[in-house]
């Protein structure tokens, strides 16, 4: 009997894929997304020293307040804005994108968008 991977054991895998060639540095850290069912969030990981340097996610009520859906577009977008600004406040200002084994498409490049519009460069 042949067991059928899963959709989130197939994203795994890519995503451990990526991540022998995606590190964060001190200089560069890795920004990471991760989508749920209910939920999206963003990490900037500096892996050198396994350390968050910022976060943010639809979990936060001030992110969450004024929204109608927490998994879509817009709410990826206000997510993306606010790592952004975290990130610059923390003094980054470039990090390496991750996606996390998921498409750069629908609510992961809406937040890819928005925290480039903050500022940061990828």
């Amino acid at each position: 009997m042949i067991l059928k991977e899963s959709k989130n054991e197939r994203r795994y895998k890519r995503h451990r894929r990526l991540r022998k060639k995606v590190n964060g540095t001190q200089a560069r850290p890795r920004l990471v997304v991760f989508r749920s069912l209910h939920h999206t969030y963003a990490q900037v990981i500096d892996d050198s020293t396994g350390r968050t340097l910022a976060a943010a996610s639809t979990r936060e009520k001030a992110i969450a307040e004024g929204l109608e859906s927490l998994a879509n577009s817009s709410a990826a977008e206000k997510i993306g804005a606010a790592v952004g600004e975290r990130a610059k406040s923390a003094g980054i200002s470039a990090v390496v994108f991750d996606a996390g084994g998921y498409k750069y498409h629908g609510r992961v490049k809406a937040l890819a968008d928005a925290a480039r519009g903050a500022g940061l460069e990828f």
